[in-house]
C-alpha cells in the first residue's frame, strides 16, 4: 500500500496542482492576446488585370538580406535599408557598383550606449535639399526614436532629434515618413504595432519639436483584416496578426496633400498640410479635417507622381496598384517576384524604383529562413508619368 502523506507524493501532488494552474493561466494568457491581436477576415481583392507586363520590371539590384526602403537621388544614387525585422549587420546601404556599401560608414551602424547611430531604421528619404534623412524607430521605442538627417553630398550628419518617450513610447513605431517640399516639415506614420495606439506625427525640423496630431480615429486605426500573401496568412505563431496602424503615407507633389491609411484599411485618407503645418490646431481640430479619400486595395509602401496618381503596393497580390485623380484603381504590374513589394522611390528619368521585403518569409521565421530564401531584388520600372527623386 502507497502511503499517500510521505512528503514526497504530497510534494508530486503539489507540482501537479501548480502545473495545471500554470497550464490555465498559459491558456488564457495566449486566449486574451488572440483576442487583442490576433484573428481578421479576409480583404477584399480589388486588383485588376495588370496594364503592363512583368517584363516591364528591371532588376537594380540583388541582395543577401530582404530590403525595407529605398530613396534615389536626382543623379541615380540608391540608398536602401535593410529590414530590421530580418535583424541585418548593417542598418543603411547605398548600392554602389553592384555592391552594398554601409551608409554613411560602417561605423554609424548598431552603436553602443547613447552614441549616434543606426539601430532599428525601415524608413529613408530624400528631400529637395540635398539631405538624405533616416528614421530609426528604436527597436519599437525600447530605446529613444531618432531622426537623422545627412549631406547627401559628403555624408556628414547635419541634424538630429530623439523622440521624447511622450511621443514615442515603448511599443510605438515610427514606421515611415515624408519630408514637405520647402524642408521644414516632417509627417512621420507610427504603426505602432504593439501599443494599438497610432498616429500622424508632425516634425518641425527648424524648432526640433514634434508633435502628435492625428491619433485615434479611423484614418490610423487598422481595421481587422488578415493578410494573406503567397499563401501564408501573416499571424505570427496563430497568435498576433501582423496588422499595423497607419504605416502607408506619401505627399502629393504639390505639397498639399498628405495621403495614408493603415495596410489593412479599406480606405486610403488625406489631410491638407495647412491643417498639419499649424501649430495653433489642436489634435482634435486636425482630426476632424482627414477625407475618406478612396478605396484602396491592401497597402504597404505608397507614393504619387506628378500627374496625381497614387501608387500602392499590394502585398496580397505581388502587385503595383494605380489609383488616378479620378479615385479608380488599376493593377499596373503583377508578378510573383514580387515577395512582399514594400518601398517605392521615384528616380530620374521616369523611374520609379520599388523593393520587396518578402516579410512573409522573415517575421516569426527562424534566422536560416532568410539566407534560405536569398537572394532580394530591387526593381525599378517606369509608369508613364514622372515625379522628383527621393520620395
Amino acid at each position: 500500500m502507497v502511503d499517500r502523506n510521505t512528503p514526497l507524493t504530497a510534494m508530486f501532488r503539489w507540482l501537479l496542482r501548480a502545473t495545471g494552474v500554470a497550464l490555465v493561466l498559459l491558456l488564457a494568457a495566449a486566449a486574451a492576446l488572440k483576442l487583442v491581436y490576433g484573428g481578421g477576415a479576409e480583404f477584399p481583392d480589388r486588383s485588376t488585370e495588370p496594364a503592363l507586363p512583368a517584363a516591364a520590371l528591371e532588376v537594380v539590384a540583388t541582395l543577401d538580406t530582404p530590403p525595407g526602403n529605398i530613396a534615389v537621388s536626382a543623379t541615380g544614387r540608391v540608398f536602401l535599408t535593410l529590414h530590421p525585422e530580418a535583424r541585418p549587420d548593417v542598418s543603411v546601404i547605398e548600392w554602389v557598383d553592384g555592391q552594398a556599401r554601409p551608409w554613411p560608414s560602417a561605423s554609424f551602424q548598431h552603436p553602443k550606449g547613447d552614441a549616434d547611430g543606426f539601430r532599428n531604421v525601415l524608413a529613408i528619404r530624400i528631400d529637395r535639399q540635398g539631405r538624405l534623412w533616416a528614421l530609426d524607430n528604436g527597436h519599437h521605442g525600447l530605446h529613444h526614436p531618432a531622426l537623422y538627417g545627412f549631406d547627401l553630398a559628403s555624408g556628414n550628419l547635419v541634424h538630429r532629434y530623439r523622440f521624447p518617450s511622450e511621443l514615442a513610447p515603448l511599443g510605438s513605431h515610427l514606421n515611415d515618413f515624408q519630408v514637405s517640399l520647402d524642408g521644414q516639415r516632417i509627417y512621420i506614420a507610427d504603426a505602432s504595432l504593439f501599443r494599438k495606439d497610432p498616429a500622424i506625427v508632425v516634425y518641425d525640423i527648424e524648432q526640433q519639436h514634434a508633435r502628435r496630431v492625428i491619433s485615434d480615429h479611423e484614418s490610423v486605426v487598422a481595421e481587422r483584416y488578415l493578410p494573406q500573401v503567397q499563401g501564408r496568412r501573416m499571424e505570427a505563431f496563430g497568435l498576433v496578426a501582423i496588422r499595423p496602424g497607419v504605416d502607408s503615407i506619401a505627399l502629393s507633389r504639390d505639397g498639399r496633400w498628405l495621403y495614408f491609411a493603415p495596410i489593412t484599411n479599406n480606405h486610403l485618407y488625406r489631410v491638407a498640410t495647412r491643417y498639419l503645418d499649424d501649430p495653433a490646431l489642436d489634435p482634435a481640430t486636425v482630426a476632424s479635417r482627414v477625407e475618406r479619400y478612396a478605396l484602396k486595395t491592401m497597402s504597404d509602401g505608397i507614393t504619387t507622381d506628378d500627374a496625381g496618381n497614387v501608387y500602392l503596393s499590394d502585398p496580397e497580390h505581388s502587385a503595383i496598384i494605380e489609383l488616378d485623380p479620378e479615385r479608380e484603381l488599376t493593377t499596373l504590374i503583377r508578378d510573383e517576384r514580387l515577395r512582399w513589394p514594400d518601398g517605392f522611390s521615384f528616380g530620374p528619368d521616369g523611374w520609379l524604383y520599388v523593393t520587396g521585403s518578402a516579410l512573409h518569409q522573415v517575421i516569426a521565421r527562424p534566422a536560416e529562413s532568410i539566407p534560405a530564401n536569398a537572394p532580394y531584388p530591387v526593381y525599378r520600372f517606369k509608369p508613364g508619368p514622372t515625379a522628383a527623386a527621393g520620395h
